[in-house]
């Protein structure tokens, strides 16, 4: 891995414990990188009684049917991320109903907030990140493979994917709720 400098004083870094973790920091200014994770929203959207899932056009897990989702952009809230994903990835308009679960792992660089919503709009079509999209009936939920070979980050997200449409793929379709009253 090629040295990363300090924004501030452009000396190179070096890993150093600080706070009791290992951690880049610069000896010339003490300032200290520290790597958080990139919250991404993901929205198990309900189109017509059936699941909205998209075929993955990009890494993570490219060529896999998932949710639609993203990272969360500065300016915009997880719940409006999930809005703006779903209009970009399905051409749908949507309405977030309620949290799922919040999901992370050490060894990975993101935060998967998943929701569930439904559709108040907009025209079905597969766009942005995604190559295909589907509607999948309860008890549908493409049954798809551990990635082979892929990286900690493609098992993590398969594992999420696998947990948040459980209900989906066990034939029982979650009861929408509005979360704002």
């Amino acid at each position: 891995m090629p040295p990363q400098f300090c924004p501030q004083c452009q000396t190179v870094l070096v890993v150093t414990s600080v706070q009791g973790r290992d951690r880049e920091q610069c000896p010339a200014c003490a300032y200290t990188a520290y790597h958080n994770p990139a919250p991404v929203s993901l929205g198990l959207i309900e189109h017509e009684g059936k699941l909205v899932l998209i075929r993955r056009n990009l890494d993570p897990l490219r060529g896999y049917w998932a949710p639609p989702g993203g990272y969360v952009e500065v300016g915009e809230s997880v719940e409006e991320a999930l809005i703006r994903e779903a209009r970009e990835e399905t051409g749908l308009e949507i309405a977030v109903d309620g949290l799922i679960g919040v999901y992370s792992q050490a060894d990975v660089k993101v935060v998967v907030i998943a929701y569930r919503a439904h559709s108040t709009g907009g025209d079905l079509v597969a766009g942005d990140d995604a190559s295909e999209i589907r509607l999948v009936a309860p008890g549908q939920v493409p049954n798809q493979p551990l990635p082979p070979g892929g990286t900690p980050l493609d098992h993590w997200f398969h594992s999420v994917i696998h947990e948040v449409t459980a209900p989906w793929q066990w034939g029982r379709r979650p009861v929408t709720r509005n979360m704002r009253t």
